[in-house]
């Protein structure tokens, strides 16, 4: 297997830290055994090479492989249900009796293939329900990956993928795709979702401020200075009295953060 010199090691930590927040200061033989047979097929003899072409080329599809063989696209329909149930029992209960304008403004930051933004929209129009029509719930998803977002975007999932999510869900919000064992979901929940390409080392610039930002299982590869800097940006991007919604086995620095703690996983930007 090829070997990683500490000089490209530290040129490969330090062109993905400062470009992407992922901290690899660890995971040397992450590096060699994933990236390895990469590298070959690229037509690259050593580390060194690769190095050299990716943070001077920069291009994206090679970039793309790269922080997809480096972190882990893992996630499903109702993945910690019990944001799902707060979202549905508490916070869409405060939103719609409060916001006068019927604009629920929620993005989904590190979307990865999809799963959660359209969870998210379905629980929205079970929510709703004869009333959806009248409120704008279209729903920001966002990730770093192409691959990711191609995926999301085409909606396509493995029957498999459906094994949590309730039996009406199934009949009304996914179609099966003929001759395969896949369902897609139903135009009506795929066009709520706006899928964009956004890092999240980037200012956060989108016209308006959110209600609700879910940015689960994302920070688990930054280190601490850049998890309290994106954490910032969330807090100046969410509507007094929104919510951030990370993951269970994540946390942020209570100390550094202007948040409210609710509960595990769970804080409110104060009224």
């Amino acid at each position: 297997m090829l070997k990683i010199s500490d000089q490209d090691f530290q040129r490969m930590v330090k062109f993905v830290h400062q470009n992407f927040g992922i901290d690899l200061a660890k995971k040397r033989q992450l590096i060699e055994s994933r990236l390895a047979t990469t590298i070959t097929s690229m037509g690259h003899q050593n580390f060194a090479s690769y190095v050299d072409y990716i943070t001077t080329t920069k291009n994206q599809a090679d970039i793309d492989v790269l922080l997809n063989k480096l972190t882990t696209n893992y996630t499903y329909f109702m993945r910690e249900k019990q944001h799902f149930d707060f979202f549905t029992n508490t916070i869409l209960p405060y939103l719609t009796s409060t916001k006068k304008n019927k604009v629920l403004s929620i993005w989904s930051a590190g979307c990865s293939s999809g799963e959660e933004p359209y969870t998210l929209v379905m629980l929205m129009q079970d929510y709703l329900g004869s009333q959806a029509s009248m409120w704008d719930t279209r729903l920001l998803a966002t990730d770093i990956s192409q691959r990711a977002l191609s995926t999301a975007t085409k909606g396509e999932y493995d029957i498999d993928a459906l094994k949590d999510v309730p039996p009406h869900w199934k009949q009304n919000y996914f179609t099966s795709i003929p001759g395969t064992t896949k369902v897609s979901v139903t135009p009506k929940i795929k066009n709520n979702v706006i899928f964009r390409t956004f890092n999240l080392m980037h200012p956060i610039r989108f016209k308006i401020p959110f209600d609700v930002i879910f940015c689960r299982n994302v920070m688990i590869y930054f280190d601490q200075a850049t998890k309290d800097a994106l954490v910032q940006r969330f807090y100046q991007a969410t509507n007094p009295g929104g919510y951030l919604l990370i993951g269970h086995s994540e946390s942020v620095n209570r100390a550094a953060v202007p948040y409210e703690y609710i509960m595990p996983a769970t804080y409110r930007k104060p009224l």
